[in-house]
Order: C-alpha cells, then sequence, then structure tokens
C-alpha cells in the first residue's frame, strides 16, 4: 500500500508541474514564433510540434523498454531533439534581459522536460502485471469437461446401460430397446455389444 501511495502521489505531482510548465513554455515559445514572422494557425502550431516530438520519441523509447527491445536510434534522436529545441526557444525568448532573464525563461522548459522523463521513468519501472498462476489441480479441473464429453458419447452411454442390466435383476436390455433409446443403429448396436460381451441378447 505504502509503494502504491508513493508512485501515485509522486505521479501527480509530476503530471501538475508538467502542466505547468508546458503552458509557459507554450507561450514562451508563441511569444518567439509570432517575432520572427509568423502569425495566426502557423504560430499557435508551431510550439506544438516541439512537445509532440518529445512526446512520440519517449513513447517510442517507453515501449521499446517495456517489452525489452533495443531502442531506436531515431527515437533517441528525436527526443534530444526536441529538447534542445524547446530549451533553446525558451533562452532566446529571455536572452532579451541578459543571462538571468535567458536561465529563467529556460526554466519552465527545464521543468517540462525533467518531469516528463520522471514520468516515463516512473512508468518504466512499474512491473507489468503477472499472470494468474495456474496450478494442475486448476488444470485438471478445465480438463474434465472434455473428458467428461468423450465419457457421454451415445455409444459408451448405451453400452454402460447394457452392461449394468447384465447384473440386474431382470433380463438383460434388448438391442431395440437400446437402439431405440440412444438413436443408434441396430445393427450397431449389435457390433458394438458382441465385440464387447460376446454374446448379445437375442
Amino acid at each position: 500500500m505504502t509503494d502504491r501511495l508513493i508512485k501515485a502521489t509522486t505521479a501527480m505531482a509530476v503530471v501538475a508541474v508538467a502542466a505547468v510548465a508546458a503552458l509557459i513554455s507554450y507561450s514562451h515559445a508563441l511569444d518567439l514564433v509570432r517575432s520572427h514572422g509568423e502569425t495566426g494557425a502557423t504560430a499557435r502550431l508551431v510550439p506544438f510540434t516541439v512537445d509532440g516530438l518529445i512526446w512520440a520519441a519517449s513513447m517510442v523509447i517507453l515501449d521499446a523498454h517495456r517489452h525489452h527491445r533495443p531502442v531506436p536510434a531515431l527515437a533517441r534522436w528525436s527526443l534530444a531533439a526536441g529538447i534542445c529545441a524547446t530549451i533553446g526557444a525558451n533562452l532566446a525568448h529571455g536572452a532579451a534581459h541578459g543571462p538571468i532573464g535567458a536561465l529563467v525563461s529556460a526554466w519552465p522548459a527545464l521543468a517540462l522536460v525533467g518531469s516528463f522523463e520522471l514520468l516515463m521513468t516512473l512508468t518504466r519501472n512499474t512491473p507489468p502485471p503477472s499472470p494468474p498462476a495456474t496450478s494442475e489441480h486448476t488444470t485438471a479441473r478445465r480438463s474434465e469437461p472434455a473428458c467428461t464429453e468423450v465419457e457421454q458419447t451415445p455409444e459408451q452411454a448405451m453400452l454402460k446401460e447394457y452392461r449394468a442390466s447384465l447384473n440386474g435383476p431382470g433380463r438383460p436390455l434388448s438391442q431395440r430397446y437400446l437402439a431405440d433409446r440412444y438413436g443408434i443403429d441396430r445393427r450397431k448396436v449389435k457390433q458394438i455389444i458382441t465385440r464387447t460381451e460376446g454374446s448379445p441378447p437375442s
């Protein structure tokens, strides 16, 4: 319970920081794009391409880790390019205010990238759910219906009832009765009884 609580609160904190940092970083990137000639929908969408590249590359890396596959080189390069682009855009936005202004402006981008990578690390380290254990008893019980189904064929049920009638107080069941009761051809009934007992009833 404690481990689950720690992971849940950590994930909530990381998501909250990432959301705030993403809004500030987007605002800085939007101002930078507009100041360099882009307007309208283009200016609003360009910052998304940077964060979208980081997201896509991180998802590919996460998928590779969880399935124990090598991480594609393109995913690593794309992640590095996206991080450099978002930090560079924020640095450029605050460069007019000197080194301190550039660092202050770049901090949301650093917080966004750091929070996002922390979330990915937390997700990568979460073990996948284990499949339910199957005991020998469970396996045997699951196989019972198939065995029961085989035992309950009309021919076997007919032969079982015939054998039981041999030990009864009355006469053994006739072939006609068995054929009508189980819907089996009378000649087949005779063959089964003859092969099994050697002396069919008249």
